[in-house]
């Protein structure tokens, strides 16, 4: 029963998203979605990721960030399968998120890290973004996964595209015994032009950083910004939305947009969220074209 109410709610919202945007005109604004934000229909089996991409797509999104990467699939897909259903849907693969952490059997680790570049640049994306990483107890243990991610955008580079790394709020309120905050020394301790920082504006905000007080401390590092907010953009007024983008990194050239909870349906959600950033008059039209 569930299976099929989500199946009704996610045709209804394509068809509701299709007609607004032929109503309203095409969606001007170059904004991408992270796909974790519809987990729920994705992994429902009466809906599945075909719908979603193309409902996805519907909204007026022109780009997505992908969060499932299994043994060269995405998504259960090969990397040029899932690249056409973008495609097919007026969308590129921007970037994905993928985890891989340092280990003691380092050849596999490379190994790993060798298909997961060579499958995401066939799918055509430009990033690939690590989105958490473990508990570390040292500076010198934090001062590790710096050189690593260092030697991950050497390889990255190497195939063409770019590394980087997501936050959540942890980064800002880990603080070891010499006053080190977690975030702070990750920035100064990799090198800019091996690792970019996918900065979620909103986990920074949980951890007493507010986005634009780091636009301005670390101006050139936030390349791809999460845009998040408790819920829908822009209902609860927690985020200061106008405040980040009047102070925006110069170098921020794409806006992830992640939504993981709702008032309304998932991908009424989304929508809603994306029509808050254009309908915004403090969101320009592209970031990606100044550079």
């Amino acid at each position: 029963m569930k299976m099929m109410r989500n199946l009704l709610l996610l045709s209804a919202a394509v068809l509701m998203v299709a007609s607004c945007g032929k109503a309203g005109g095409p969606v001007k604004k170059n904004i991408g979605l992270q796909m974790y934000s519809l987990r729920g229909p994705i992994n429902d089996g009466a809906v599945g990721v075909d719908a979603v991409i193309a409902a996805i797509g519907n909204a007026g999104y022109k780009y997505v960030e992908s969060a499932s990467y299994d043994d060269g699939k995405i998504y259960g897909m090969s990397p040029e399968e899932f690249k056409a259903k973008i495609e097919a849907a007026g969308m590129t693969a921007l970037s994905c998120h993928v985890r891989q952490d340092l280990d003691a059997d380092m050849e596999a680790v490379w190994a790993w890290w060798d298909k997961c570049i060579a499958t995401h640049k066939a799918a055509g994306m430009k990033y690939i973004v690590m989105p958490s990483m473990p508990d570390l107890d040292t500076v010198e243990g934090l001062q590790a996964y710096c050189d690593y991610f260092n030697q991950i955008g050497e390889k990255c580079a190497a195939a063409g595209l770019k590394f980087g790394y997501h936050n959540h709020d942890r980064e800002f309120t880990t603080v070891y015994e010499d006053g080190t905050v977690m975030y702070d020394y990750m920035v100064q301790n990799t090198n800019p032009a091996n690792v970019v920082f996918e900065l979620d504006v909103y986990w920074s905000q949980k951890g007493g950083r507010p986005a634009a007080e780091l636009f301005k401390q670390y101006p050139g590092r936030f390349e791809l910004l999460h845009v998040k907010d408790e819920k829908e953009l822009g209902r609860s007024g927690y985020m200061n939305f106008e405040e980040l983008f009047n102070n925006i990194d110069p170098a921020t050239k794409y806006l992830v947009v992640e939504v993981e909870k709702y008032d309304l349906p998932e991908v009424e959600s989304v929508k809603a969220s994306l029509d808050y950033l254009n309908d915004a008059a403090f969101v320009k039209e592209d970031y990606s074209q100044k550079h």
